[in-house]
C-alpha cells in the first residue's frame, strides 16, 4: 500500500503523547514490515523550533510544515502537494486534535484514526473562544467524513461517533497494544516501602489530576503513609502545586516531571496503583502499560478509561469527579497488600493478551478492505 498519513505530531515532538505512540506503534510496523511487505507512508505533521523539515521515523518519509498553533492552517496545503506529486492508495487522517476535513481534498478512499472526541470536554481545559472552536469543528464530521472509513480505538469512541450521526458499520474498534516485553514485572523492583500511587500522563486540567490530590488528601486522613507521584509535564503543573499545599498534602506529593521510558517503567513496577482520573479518554494506555508492569489501577468509570480497567479484576472504577470514592479505593489498597498483587497478576495477563503486532495487522487488514472497495 502507498499511504498519505496525517497527524500533529509525530513521535520526535515535545508534545507528542499517546496518540503519537499508538501512530508510530502501528504504522512504523507497515513501514518497516507489513506482513513481508514494506508499505511506502509519508507522513505530514507539524514542525517545532530547531526540527528538521523532513526526517526518516520508523521507515516512514516526515513532512514537517507549521508549527503547533499553525499546522491547522498550513497541513491542507501540504497534503494538496503530495498528493498532485505522488500517487497513494489511501489517505489516512488521525483526527486527535481539530480535524482538517481532508475527505474535501481527495476523492481517494480516507481511513480516519479516532482516539477520541473532545465534545464538551474541551470546555475544561481550554478559553471558551478556543474550545467552542474545538467543540464546533467536531460537528461536521459525519458529513464531511461521510465517504470514510473510521477506526476507533475502543467502543467508548465508537459509540461517540454512532451518536454523533456516522454509520455504524464504517466503525471498526481496533484496540491499541502495549509493549508487554518492555513493560513487565521485575522481582528486583519490589513494591514502594509506602502505599504509594503513581499518575503518568501531561499535567492539563481536563485530565482530572485535582481529583487525586483531592483523594490523597482524603486517604491521608485514615492513612497518614499515602503517598501520590505525577510524572509528566504541563501548563497545570504551577496551579496543581499550589492545591497540593492549599490541602495540606505537598510533603506527600512527589511532581516528578517529564520521567524517560526506563524511569516510567520503574515507577510503574514500584507504585501499589496508578491512578487516572480523566473524564474522557480513548483508551488509557497508562492503565495498560501499569497492568503489563503487574501493577493495578484506578480510573474514572469514564468513556475509554472503563475498558482498559476491568472493575474489580485488574484495578477498580470509581465514578468521575467523586473524590471520596477514589480515596475509598486508595485505603482499600494500601491496607491489603494481597489485594494489590493479586489484582496485578490478573493485569498482567490482561495486557499480555494485547500487542502493537496485533493492532497493526488488524489496521493492515481494515485498510486494505477500504482501499478495495473504494473507501
Amino acid at each position: 500500500m502507498r499511504l498519505l498519513l496525517v497527524n500533529w505530531n509525530d513521535r520526535e515532538n515535545p508534545h507528542a503523547g499517546g496518540a503519537e505512540t499508538h501512530l508510530h506503534e502501528i504504522f512504523g510496523r507497515l513501514a518497516r514490515d507489513g506482513g513481508g511487505r514494506r508499505h511506502a507512508i509519508d507522513l505530514v505533521t507539524s514542525g517545532w523550533p530547531g526540527c528538521a523539515s523532513a526526517a526518516e521515523l520508523d521507515g516512514m518519509r516526515v513532512h514537517r510544515v507549521g508549527g503547533r498553533h499553525s499546522f491547522a492552517l498550513l497541513a491542507r496545503s501540504a497534503v494538496r502537494s503530495l498528493l498532485a506529486a505522488r500517487r497513494y492508495d489511501a489517505v489516512v487522517e488521525d483526527i486527535n486534535k481539530l480535524p482538517l476535513y481532508l475527505p474535501t481534498l481527495t476523492r481517494l478512499p480516507l481511513y480516519a484514526i479516532v482516539p477520541h472526541l473532545f465534545g464538551t470536554t474541551a470546555f475544561v481545559e481550554a478559553s471558551w473562544p478556543v474550545a467552542t472552536l474545538v467543540w464546533l469543528s467536531e460537528i461536521p464530521i459525519p458529513r464531511v467524513y461521510r465517504r470514510a472509513a473510521f477506526h476507533a480505538i475502543s467502543e467508548s469512541t465508537r459509540d461517540d461517533l454512532v451518536r454523533r450521526g456516522v454509520a455504524r458499520d464504517r466503525v471498526e474498534v481496533i484496540y491499541p497494544g502495549v509493549n508487554a516485553a518492555w513493560y513487565c514485572p521485575d522481582g528486583a523492583t519490589p513494591r514502594a516501602a509506602q502505599p504509594t500511587f503513581l499518575y503518568v500522563g501531561r499535567l492539563k486540567r481536563y485530565k482530572g489530576v485535582e481529583i487525586a490530590l483531592r483523594a490523597l488528601a482524603a486517604a491521608r486522613a485514615r492513612r497518614a503513609d499515602l503517598v501520590l507521584e505525577i510524572a509528566g509535564h504541563g501548563d497545570d503543573r504551577p496551579r496543581l502545586e499550589r492545591l497540593a499545599h492549599r490541602l495540606g498534602v505537598a510533603e506527600a506529593v512527589r511532581f516528578l516531571g517529564f520521567v524517560t521510558e526506563e524511569e516510567k517503567r520503574r515507577r510503574l513496577r514500584a507504585a501499589w496503583a496508578v491512578v487516572f482520573p480523566s473524564p474522557k479518554e480513548g483508551w488509557g494506555i497508562s492503565n495498560v502499560e501499569a497492568a503489563a508492569c503487574g501493577t493495578p489501577a484506578i480510573a474514572s468509570d469514564s468513556p475509554g478509561l472503563r475498558e482498559s480497567v476491568r472493575h474489580g479484576e485488574t484495578g477498580f472504577l470509581v465514578p468521575h469527579g467523586d473524590a471520596a470514592a477514589l480515596a475509598e479505593r486508595m485505603v482499600a489498597l494500601a491496607s491489603d497488600p494481597l489485594l494489590v498483587t493479586g489484582l496485578g497478576r490478573a493485569a498482567r495477563a490482561f495486557a499480555e493478551r494485547l500487542s502493537w503486532e496485533r493492532a497493526a495487522r488488524a489496521t493492515e487488514a481494515h485498510l486494505e478492505r477500504v482501499i478495495a472497495r473504494g473507501g
